[in-house]
Formats: C-alpha cells, structure tokens, sequence
C-alpha cells in the first residue's frame, strides 16, 4: 500500500512541497502518455484478467503519483439474470463498459453461469471458461456461495458447508482471490430446527443463546472454515445482512480476531444503510483493520415518513414498497451523488482498490434497466 494511502502516515512534507511534486508528478505522467500512445494504442482492447494483479487495461494513462491512482473498476453480480446464458451476460456486461464479473457457484445465489463441476474436473474446461471473458475483456471478482452453513438442520448445514468447500478450491484453480458468502445463523441450544437471530439482551434467555451460539456453533465452524481458506489461498468475504451472526463492523472483527486474516467483508451497504450506519465510518472501520475484501454497489431507499412511524426494524413485506421504512434501491437513487462520492472517495482514501460489484435487488426495477441506471450513475462518478 502505498504511503499516500491507508493508514500508514503520509512522508513529512510542506504543503508547498507537496503540491509542487503532485503537480511534476501529472506532467510527467501526461507526457509518458502522448509519447506512448502509439504504442499502446494497439492493445486498448486488451482483455482483464481474472485476478486481483491484472484490473488495470493495457493503454491505460497510468499516474505517476500513486496517490491519483485508483484500479477500482465496476462489476456485476450476475444471479439476477440467472435465466439468461452466459454469452448473454458478457454481452450485456460489455455494453455497459463493465470490466468484472462476480459469480454463483452455488447455494442462495445458484450457479447459473459457472459450471462448478466440469470446472473443477478439468483443465481444459477452465481455460475455454476464462477464455471467453478473456475475450469480452472481463475478469472474474469473486465466486459467491451466499447461504447458512450454520443451519440447525445438520443436513442443510452439510450442504451448504459443501458448495463452500467447492467454491474455495474452484476460486484457487481459477484464480479469483475472493469467495463471498454469509456467515450464517445457528438454531438455539434446546435442538430447535430453525435459525435463531438474537438481536435483543433483553432477557437472561438471549444473553446466554448468543453466548452458545458464538461458543458451540459460530467459532468453531469458522475457525475451520478460515483454515480451509487460508490453505486455499484465498479470502473470504462475509456480507453483513439481516438475520446473520455478522451482520455489522463489531461482529466482524469478533469473528475475525477468534480465526484469522482469511475472514474479512464483502460490503454491501444497502444493507447497513437500514441500520442506520453511515457509509464513510463503517469503510474506515473495515480498512484499519485490514478486512474490507470486496464491495457490493447497491442502494437502498429509506422512508422517512415509515420511519417516523416504525423505526428501521421492518418485517413489512418487501414488495410492499410504500408500507416498508426501507426498500433495495438501483445506485443513487437512494442516496444522492454527493453521497457515493463520498463513498467511492472513502473506499479510495482506505486504500480499497478492487472492484465495485454492482447488485440488483431494487423491488421497482426489472434487473436489466436497473443494472444499467447504476452502471451509468458510477460510471459518471467513479475515481480512476
């Protein structure tokens, strides 16, 4: 990371000093660019690889001053045009100008566009796979395997702890560093069959199923899990979400300190928006401590009239928008500009410098139009 990002402390320099090398630094780059043009040129179309050293394309105007430099680039997390093949996808990302990809391998999202087992047998499968992203000049983000490997039902636990397993070792032969997934809701301690989110100490009852779950269940499946990781060279995202052991910073970084570096976030604000977080402190909390992995671009909307009413914990159906305090939204339509301005301008100052994996969960927008809507608002603000 470089010394003009993250949390190391920038070199002592005057403010007129580092405006003067800033200033040698863009002339400089500029140009090292007209005089490259030519050479370059040729390779504008140069396909992203899948990996996490390969995001930025060939021909590129590449700063000088690492502090303007930014590889962040937008994806798109593809479950919601399960019904489409796969050309259609890469298609559709690369009319959108969108440079990743971030894929199902199985469980809540499915796996309509990786065919995990034929992947995993062979070889030659996985390069004619990568080949044809290769060929739309689009790399892979990450493989997602969201589901409750902690599912009191030890059948549906297997499962889902099962399609974890594959995903790693497929993420390790592909080349795509991170697996995203949920961390998972245990039952209670008396043998219910279904999950069990505790959200309130107010009783003796909650204080001590919480206690058992993080102590019989949550720990000890994910110490394992982080191992595998870990062995499989490969980080793990968790997503914070609503009915989850993790579900916010705190519970993060207490799962994170009980395993190891492997357990890190996939942030997915929409989500933490309706818990009423704010966006720039949660980015600064998850980068200090080195766990920000990945990140959704998705919005939501908060009714304040609801709100006012009900607060922001909301059981309302969620197709029914107008009743709801907080609803899924297409990026900026939510939050404003200067909002995810300031989102993107944290993740760059944080040092993040992957991708933005555009999700579509918006209840009144078909995902086409609405991956789209976000796709050109980012596109319009994004920092290279």
């Amino acid at each position: 990371m470089s010394k003009f990002m993250g949390n190391d402390q920038p070199s002592a320099l005057s403010r007129r000093k580092f405006l003067a090398g800033s200033a040698s630094a863009v002339a400089a780059t500029a140009a090292a660019g007209n005089a490259g043009a030519a050479s370059t040129s040729s390779q504008a179309g140069a396909p992203v690889a899948a990996g996490p050293a390969a995001q930025n394309p060939a021909g590129e105007l590449r700063h000088a001053n690492p502090r303007y430099r930014s590889r962040m680039r937008l994806g798109l997390f593809t479950w919601p045009f399960n019904d489409k093949p796969l050309g259609w996808v890469l298609d559709y990302a690369r009319q959108l100008k969108l440079e990743m990809l971030e894929l199902g391998a199985g469980n809540d999202p499915g796996a309509a566009h990786c065919p995990v087992e034929s992947l995993l047998s062979d070889a030659g499968a996985r390069r004619r796979y990568l080949k044809q992203f290769a060929d739309h000049g689009l790399g892979i983000s990450a493989l997602s395997c969201h589901g409750n490997p902690l599912h009191p039902d030890p059948k549906l636990a297997r499962a889902r702890n099962a399609v974890y397993e594959r995903t790693l070792k497929l993420a390790e032969l592909l080349e795509v560093p991170v697996v995203n997934c949920f961390s998972g809701c245990p039952g209670d301690d008396r043998g219910g069959g279904r999950p069990n989110w505790v959200v309130s100490l107010e009783t003796p009852e909650y204080v001590n199923l919480l206690r058992w779950q993080w102590e019989e269940r949550v720990v000890p499946y994910w110490r394992e899990a982080a191992r595998l990781a870990a062995r499989h060279g490969r980080r793990v995202g968790l997503e914070f979400d609503p009915g989850y052991a993790v579900f916010n910073v705190n519970s993060l970084l207490r799962l994170r300190s009980a395993t190891n570096d492997a357990i890190g976030c996939n942030l997915d604000l929409s989500n933490m928006f309706a818990q009423g977080v704010e966006a720039e402190a949660v980015i600064r909390a998850l980068a200090s401590a080195g766990a920000l992995f990945h990140f959704h671009a998705k919005d939501a909307v908060l009714d304040e009239t609801n709100i006012a009413v009900n607060g922001l914990l909301d059981t309302t159906p969620y197709d029914r928008v107008g009743r709801r305090s907080w609803s899924y939204a297409a990026v900026g339509y939510g939050h404003d500009e200067l909002y995810w301005k300031r989102i993107l301008a944290a993740l760059k100052t944080a040092g993040y410098d992957y991708t933005l994996s555009i999700e579509h969960e918006d209840p009144i927008t078909a995902p086409e139009v609405g991956v789209r809507l976000s796709a050109e608002f980012l596109h319009s603000i994004l920092l290279r």
